[in-house]
């Protein structure tokens, strides 16, 4: 009696998830360059509020002395 090997039902065939051409470097794709930020000009405003933050930090800081 010779036995041959049993085939493995349809469900139990492993399938590729991903083709060749899906994985490697050439799949990474390509990220594209941000644009840059332009600085503006300072208004009053905005130094005002700088300059009122640091002399606030100021006056902590030397309270705490």
């Amino acid at each position: 009696m010779s036995q041959q090997p049993a085939e493995k039902p349809e469900s139990e065939e492993h399938e590729w998830k991903y083709g060749i051409d899906d994985v490697g470097p050439e799949a990474e794709p390509e990220i594209p360059e941000p644009d840059p930020i332009e600085p503006e000009s300072v208004s009053l405003e905005h130094a005002s509020f700088v300059t009122l933050g640091v002399v606030l930090t100021l006056v902590v800081v030397a309270t705490a002395l």
